[in-house]
């Protein structure tokens, strides 16, 4: 692969804010788009000669073929595009973006990758042009960049795919509220003047704060061998049985500490007194992470922040927010969660 100087990058990414902003806070107007829930990926494209950067160190290419293949098919010059790998299935109201399918194209083996390449096969969606023939467009102005982008994207067809924008904070607000439906994350806002910044949250991301009363039924070590790591939280089903819905995690040193002697009353333990521990399903993510836990009894709850759900669970690490000793363990169910309209994936895609 041929770089310009400069290249590779590191993403430009985004800090939370909690309400859709003006577009006079900041000089020079704002653009907003969709947040896209997938792999974020800056595609390199040179010719046949295709690389797909992850935010990380680690390179995602080999993992997406069909993507290289189209890439190297649809543009005539190279090109550096910064955008989301996605996997889109069909679910009930429409078409929907699938993290689970997504996640399972992370596989060592060669033919695995192949299979799935066809059975869940991704999509690009490109939100930002960084470089175009030789030139680095990283210190022009988002403005400049996004109309150059849609020049290069016109007429690449799927599973290529140019993000939508607007100037209308009211539209960005129905976006918040409708595009959830679809799986999407949220809503970004750019500055219009603002150059392309690696690794720098210069961009703002609106996502949905929902909370919920969770059972916790574990906890698992901090990787350091000392303190909670993770508290392992649940819900009852229609049926009564509690069901496993994420985890909850990002406490202090200090408090990871207080956690083991407040939840120790709560160990459930064998007949010879040692505590009775359980053990997770492996992430492919981190296939050598202990994935063992210290099982509780289901006695005590906690309200939890959370953005989104995928199926049946949280679909990032849930963020503690207090205890609910008012609240019985068994009055915890899946019927408190939000569940968002369904809108079809094709119509966020198409327009």
């Amino acid at each position: 692969m041929r770089y310009l100087p400069g290249f590779p990058v590191a993403p430009m990414l985004a800090k939370a804010v909690t309400t859709v902003p003006a577009p006079d806070s900041v000089t020079g107007g704002l653009s907003y788009e969709p947040k896209w829930d997938g792999f974020r990926a800056i595609a390199y494209v040179d010719g046949s000669d295709v690389e797909l950067g992850s935010r990380g160190a680690k390179m995602l290419t080999r993992y997406f073929p069909e993507l290289v293949d189209a890439l190297a098919a649809s543009f005539d010059r190279p090109v550096v595009l910064d955008g989301e790998i996605v996997v889109r299935t069909q679910r009930r109201g429409g078409e929907h973006l699938d993290w689970e399918a997504l996640s399972q194209r992370i596989h060592p083996a060669e033919s695995r990758i192949r299979k799935l390449a066809v059975e869940t096969p991704a999509s690009f969606v490109a939100f930002d042009l960084l470089a175009v023939d030789d030139r680095s467009l990283l210190d022009e102005p988002f403005e400049t960049r996004r109309a150059e982008l849609e020049r290069v994207l016109e007429g690449v067809q799927a599973p290529v795919h140019l993000s939508q924008v607007s100037r209308d904070p009211a539209v960005a607000e129905r976006w918040l509220q409708e595009f959830e439906g679809a799986g999407l994350d949220g809503v970004v806002a750019k500055p219009l003047a603002g150059p392309y910044a690696p690794n720098k949250r210069t961009m703002l991301k609106i996502k949905h704060k929902r909370t919920a009363d969770v059972v916790v039924y574990g906890y698992r070590i901090h990787a350091s061998g000392r303190g909670v790591g993770s508290l392992l939280v649940g819900l009852y089903d229609d049926s009564g049985e509690l069901r496993g819905v994420g985890g909850v995690s990002a406490f202090s040193d200090k408090r990871r500490l207080e956690l083991i002697d407040e939840l120790e009353p709560l160990v459930r333990r064998d007949e010879s007194g040692e505590a009775v521990r359980g053990a997770s399903d492996r992430n492919r993510f981190s296939s050598n992470k202990d994935t063992s836990f210290v099982k509780l009894r289901p006695e005590l709850v906690v309200e939890v922040r959370y953005d989104q759900m995928e199926g049946e669970r949280f679909r990032h690490t849930a963020q503690f927010e207090r205890f609910r000793t008012d609240r019985e363990p068994r009055s915890c169910t899946f019927d408190q969660l939000e569940v968002p309209t369904a809108y079809d994936l094709g119509d966020v895609l198409a327009r």
